[in-house]
């Protein structure tokens, strides 16, 4: 006999959503509040029944960026309105938040975070032990140094939060049921085309051409099935409930991140729960199909350290009975943020997965995003942080994520120092030199899981990061490897560099449409270029070689490899091109200084002359014994090389230049000085300058731009904002002040008043200071208003002078690139 329940399970919808908890929940809702009546959302079992229903429901405003806060900060608003609009308790309370640090260390961090916090509007106030101490009077304060106070944080009660969203959804015409499993996207031409389910003895088909993967710690297994990579695995999540203790009244949400703790009172008892240092992995063999409201087994030895510096944090712990002892899953990344956005794989297939315990503060903001982001074709600001393209291929590996999760939930409450590296799960992707550069002293650091040497060790040093705000320990390394580029010689392996062959009887036609740069140029010729959206904002900043008439080598940064390719084969309509991801071919050696000519001249009898080789061509070249090209470009200012050569050549090229460069003074360097020098020429760097949200001309970047050409995306947007006029620009700082140091995020203070945050920085070793880049408003402004007004940069609550510059503070005129 048939389910009736079955015969309610439409034929076909606009969309449909795997999963019901708090993030499936909250996509349903945003995309019904945009008026997608004939949404469907298919949850197996029970809502909340995975990992929402047990979380620990704590709603802090304030992330590591703008867009993350801003996501967040939009989901506390929510919560405190959904319970008029739904009639069902959330159990929001604005109980506000505490966050205490116990070392000088810990105490910059939060309090560079109060100086975030006050950038984006949140409200935020640092305060001293004893004004903790009033405020939570059951904490033993002795060796706090400093805390911060965030009023308007709190907490809710996850599950209703998750039946809440449900119901505004439902109010507003989207269908929810459960007891339903999907088995499969059904998918033609690389799309999504319908999603198969079953329920009891019954099966079908709904058919749909967008599917979002809300499936919570089953959304890996599930992506797998559709060959799409969605890395992330579950671990044990760990908190215990107090009996009630009398006269426990409503307390703000405390975090003691050095302890790994934090505590929540709720209903007069305590939760305590932690994000210990090494976690315990869980699911390896899959997850049981009965799976539903579970608990896994406790394993109080695990714990037991949290709770003995929780007894000494909280003294009355030690005579409050245990109610509840709890462990449940949660799903991690291998880079603790979580999933958003269609995956490069399935057209039509999209993610909000992966929230690494920050689920409910993070899935408000997270599902109105991807809802406007399905709804209008881009996403509504940048998400690049947690966009689905920055996963690799390879991370979908189940001992990759197994050993790489056990570390990243400790990360949550670890100190957040400055190029902090993964510890787990390293090694993967490895240069043809990377032996070479590790007997040569390289300490390694890891992106896109490509091994990178971050800087040069001295033979008495001792090869590892000492993390601190402060100058770490490779400071003076980073000095003498930058120096060496500025007046000498240096080399870098950039192998990790993306490749993508374009080619093709439309290939330069193609290009043409996607790129703001002209590409109608003669074969050897180079192309700085971006790639832009509909609203002028930049989806990917590369280089394009034109190798051929037909053929074209577009170079990226390692990291946004799957969404250039991504947003190339999207674009893809019914032209001839074929596009090849070529990354693993070639590796690249990059040679610059004002020495690089007289060095590569040694090795080679090729002419690398102004006349024969000027900057924006490259050749082929010979090497040693073997064959390369050598394009003439830089990323650090200076006159450079970037020799590209097929991975089994390269140990051979490398020691070839290593040989010839002693008598120069070759100097082996690092991304750490690979970054500090091209701050100092105000290069901008993808992801933090510039992002698909800055408009290009807004960027400083119209000379790579030529509306003349002819059509391609973003050229109305780029004519609107000439007309229209710049509403802000992005301004080059110096502290003038040697000692402190900039990375990311620090406030920028126009005569007085916050008005943006630094976007990237780092330290200038040649001009003598920390550099940093980041926007200004300047409606209306001429570059001597500007420039005419005094700057200052916050770092951690003080405030330091720096000197503003439109123009590169390095080498303004680019005359040092192309002697």
């Amino acid at each position: 006999m048939s389910n009736p329940a079955a015969n309610s399970i439409p034929s076909k919808a606009r969309a449909v959503i795997v999963g019901g908890g708090v993030s499936g929940c909250s996509v349903a809702y945003h995309l019904a509040k945009l008026g997608w009546t004939d949404i469907v959302l298919l949850e197996r079992k029970q809502l909340t029944c995975g990992t929402t229903w047990h979380a620990a429901g704590l709603i802090g405003q304030l992330r590591g960026s703008q867009n993350m806060t801003r996501l967040a900060k939009y989901s506390a608003d929510l919560y405190v309105k959904l319970e008029e609009e739904t009639g069902v308790a959330t159990g929001m309370r604005q109980v506000g938040s505490i966050t205490v640090a116990l070392t000088e260390e810990r105490k910059h961090e939060i309090y560079r975070q109060a100086t975030v916090a006050r950038a984006f509007d949140v409200d935020v106030r640092e305060i001293s032990p004893s004004e903790v101490k009033e405020m939570y009077p059951h904490l033993n304060v002795s060796d706090v140094v400093g805390a911060v106070h965030l009023p308007l944080d709190g907490q809710c009660d996850p599950a209703n939060i998750a039946m809440a969203l449900a119901k505004g959804a439902r109010q507003r015409g989207a269908k929810i049921i459960e007891g339903v499993k999907v088995t499969g996207v059904q998918r033609k031409d690389g799309r999504v085309t319908g999603v198969s389910w079953t329920q009891g003895g019954d099966q079908g088909t709904i058919e749909t051409d967008i599917v979002i993967n809300c499936a919570g710690m089953w959304a890996r297994e599930f992506g797998a099935m559709s060959g799409v990579t969605v890395p992330l695995h579950a671990c044990e999540h760990f908190y215990l409930v107090t009996e009630a203790i009398p006269g426990l009244s409503r307390l703000p949400v405390l975090r003691v991140p050095d302890e790994c703790a934090y505590y929540k009172e709720d209903a007069g008892k305590m939760m305590l729960g932690a994000f210990e240092p090494k976690a315990k992995p869980w699911g390896m063999e899959g997850i049981r199909e009965d799976f539903c409201f579970d608990q896994l087994p406790e394993d109080f030895a695990h714990f037991e350290p949290i709770l003995e510096m929780g007894v000494n944090r909280m003294p009355m712990l030690a005579t409050a009975g245990i109610h509840t002892f709890f462990n449940g899953p949660e799903s991690f990344t291998p880079d603790d943020r979580y999933y958003l956005g269609e995956a490069p794989e399935l057209k039509g297939y999209w993610v909000a997965a992966g929230y690494n315990s920050i689920g409910i503060v993070s899935s408000g903001g997270a599902g109105m995003a991807l809802a406007q982001w399905i709804n209008d074709g881009e996403a509504p600001f940048d998400l690049w942080e947690v966009d689905i393209r920055r996963a690799q291929p390879f991370q979908k590996n189940r001992s990759y994520l197994k050993e790489r999760v056990s570390e990243t939930l400790g990360l949550l409450y670890a100190d957040h120092f400055p190029y902090r590296q993964m510890a787990t799960s390293r090694g993967v992707r490895r240069s043809p030199i990377h032996e070479h550069l590790k007997a040569r002293g390289a300490v390694f650091g890891e992106v896109a899981g490509w091994e990178r040497a971050n800087w040069f060790a001295r033979p008495d040093q001792e090869r590892e990061y000492r993390y601190s705000w402060k100058r770490q320990n490779w400071f003076g390394n980073n000095r003498d490897e930058h120096l060496a580029v500025r007046n000498h010689v240096g080399l870098f392996d950039m192998t990790s560099f993306g490749k993508i062959r374009i080619e093709g009887r439309d290939a330069l036609s193609f290009l043409q449409r996607l790129c703001a740069n002209d590409l109608d140029v003669a074969p050897g010729r180079i192309v700085y270029t971006q790639m832009l959206n509909n609203r002028g904002g930049i989806e990917s900043d590369l280089t394009i070689s034109r190798l051929s008439e037909t053929a074209f080598l577009a170079v990226v940064p390692g990291a946004t490899l799957q969404r250039d390719l991504a947003w190339l084969r999207k674009h893809l309509v019914d032209e001839f091109v074929v596009i090849t991801d070529v990354t693993a071919a070639e590796s690249v050696l990059c040679l610059m200084g004002p020495k690089s000519r007289d060095l590569i001249q040694r090795v080679s009898p090729n002419d690398f002359s102004n006349e024969n080789n000027p900057f924006g061509t490259f050749q082929e070249v010979e090497i040693g014994f073997g064959l390369a090209r050598a394009h003439r470009v830089t990323y650090v200012g200076e006159l450079g090389w970037e020799i590209y050569v097929s991975t089994d050549q390269a140990a051979h090229v490398f020691e070839a230049i290593e040989e010839a460069g002693a008598e120069l003074g070759l100097k082996l360097c690092g991304l750490h000085t690979l970054d500090s020098c091209r701050i100092e020429k105000a290069y901008r760097h993808f992801g933090h300058d510039i992002t698909d949200e800055d408009h290009v001309l807004e960027a400083g970047l119209g000379f790579s731009v030529k509306t003349g050409k002819g059509d391609f995306i973003g050229r109305d947007a780029v004519l609107r904002k000439k007309e229209a006029g710049l509403s802000r620009r992005l301004v080059q700082f110096r502290l003038t002040d040697p000692e402190p140091l900039l990375f990311h995020n620090e406030a920028i203070v126009r005569d007085g008043k916050i008005v943006g945050t630094i976007t990237s920085g780092n330290y200038g070793h040649h001009l003598g200071g920390a550099v940093g880049l980041g926007y200004v408003p300047a409606k209306g402004e001429s570059e001597a208003d500007m420039l005419s007004s005094s700057y200052e940069i916050e770092i951690a609550g003080e405030r330091f002078k720096a000197e503003a510059s439109l123009k590169p503070m390095y080498d303004p005129k680019s005359e040092r690139v192309r002697i």
